[in-house]
């Protein structure tokens, strides 16, 4: 099958957040700079049982070309009927298995950052994917340890196991997302495997982006919570534009917004208030915004009141 991804230049990829980096939001960072768009977090276990919500949420924009599946797994057999599922899907090119999720509803299933308490089965979950899959690459999302940090010997499983790329938060499990980024042990691990190495964790601006890939040397940049209310990060690192004006921000925020009407119907306008209130940030008259769009449900006066805002909008 043919290979998509070029490592050839940074790549620059949307992490996958819950509640976030849905369809409409993914199709946005994609259109405006993204290389590499994921799926949020599909539990291997709801795949394998045909869960219809876990199904719909594997549906992609059409632009997203390459578009990764990001699955959660604790158990070798189940992850084979997982990838068996995903295998009858067209227009999914890669299968990444996290393990660096933090939360404790997941690291008590045995998955996410738990695999990395347990090295073997990490590895033989790998394998099993690389081995069932009809898809083009394999990567894997890790943390550096669970309590302590054991990079290196993760990574050299991952790599051992047969994943093609592997995306490095740069925080232990018990750091979760609020000790400090070890930048330097993602360089660790960039030096000590052979595969590509992506770098994640406090990625929240144009210049962070341009800092960690140089102090790093990844192969590529991978942006998540930095990217929710600024997609723009990702036409900046493609554009090398460090300065955005307001006419490229409004066009971003309208194109979110209209694909989260066409994705979600009605039901789009209450879930982008989340998206107006951190889109609004350092405006003018952003608080008022924020209590406006709280009360409006139709889809008209909602679109006017934003693209009004947004147009004519200047920053505090």
């Amino acid at each position: 099958m043919l290979n998509k991804l070029s490592f050839d230049k940074p790549l620059y990829v949307l992490a996958p957040l819950a509640g976030f980096t849905d369809l409409p939001f993914r199709s946005v960072v994609k259109k405006f700079g993204a290389d590499l768009t994921i799926s949020e977090m599909l539990s291997s276990n709801a795949l394998a049982h045909g869960s219809t919500k876990t199904l719909h949420m594997l549906e992609k924009s059409i632009n997203e070309d390459p578009y990764s599946v990001q699955i959660s797994a604790s158990d070798v057999d189940i992850t084979r009927r997982a990838v068996e599922v995903l295998n009858e899907k067209d227009g999914i090119d890669i299968i990444d298995l996290n393990c660096g999720c933090p939360v404790p509803k997941v690291v008590g299933h045995g998955s996410g950052s738990s695999l990395l308490l347990n090295l073997p089965l990490m590895g033989e979950i790998i394998k099993t994917i690389k081995d069932t899959s009809n898809k083009s690459m394999t990567s894997v999302k890790i943390r550096l340890g669970f309590e302590e940090k054991n990079h290196v010997d993760i990574a050299k499983m991952v790599e051992d196991s047969g994943a093609d790329f592997i995306a490095v938060h740069g925080r232990t499990r018990v750091g979760k997302f609020k000790a400090p980024v070890d930048y330097d042990a993602i360089r660790e691990i960039k030096e000590a495997v052979n595969i590509p190495v992506i770098a994640n964790g406090d990625i929240d601006s144009y210049e962070k982006a341009k800092w960690v890939s140089e102090h790093t040397g990844a192969d590529g940049i991978m942006i998540g919570r930095g990217a929710v209310g600024a997609p723009w990060i990702f036409h900046q690192l493609r554009s090398g534009q460090e300065h955005i004006d307001f006419t490229l921000k409004h066009e971003i925020i309208m194109e979110h917004f209209d694909k989260m009407i066409e994705f979600y119907g009605a039901f789009g306008v209450p879930m982008f208030r989340k998206h107006t209130h951190t889109y609004s940030k350092g405006y003018k008259g952003a608080s008022v915004l924020r209590n406006e769009v709280n009360s409006i449900t139709d889809i008209q006066e909602f679109r006017k009141l934003i693209d009004d805002f947004f147009r004519n909008g200047e920053f505090a």
